[in-house]
């Protein structure tokens, strides 16, 4: 009887085997077919270049809003100069950094006030 027990357990671990090393040689075989249908990298002659006058540099402007009209009717979003909601602004009078550190005051939330 313990023969007989033991034969079956072996045929079942060999049956439980080929079905792991099935599913790993499918999910092999499809990782290479959905790799072969991806978008090849770029070889050296088709990366961007960089422009002939050197590399782009960081421009920094300081720029203020544009003032709401305050002629007492509510504005829908494209009617806000710059359009559909988006807010235009303009550059600031005063390029200087000094002149954009100050504090405007007023205290709002994380102005450091006691709770």
């Amino acid at each position: 009887m313990e023969l007989a027990a033991s034969s079956t357990a072996h045929l079942l671990m060999w049956l439980a085997g080929l079905v792991v090393v099935g599913v790993l040689l499918s999910a092999f075989f499809f990782g290479r077919r959905a790799q072969a249908r991806q978008i090849k990298p770029p070889n050296p002659a088709e990366q961007p270049k960089r422009p002939y006058d050197g590399p782009v540099r960081e421009e920094r402007e300081y720029r203020e809003p544009n003032e709401m009209p305050h002629d007492g009717r509510r504005l829908l979003p494209h009617e806000i100069q710059g359009g559909y909601g988006n807010c235009s602004s303009h550059p600031s009078e005063s390029q200087d950094p000094e002149d954009h550190r100050k504090s405007s005051g007023g205290g709002g939330f994380g102005s450091g006030g006691l709770g």
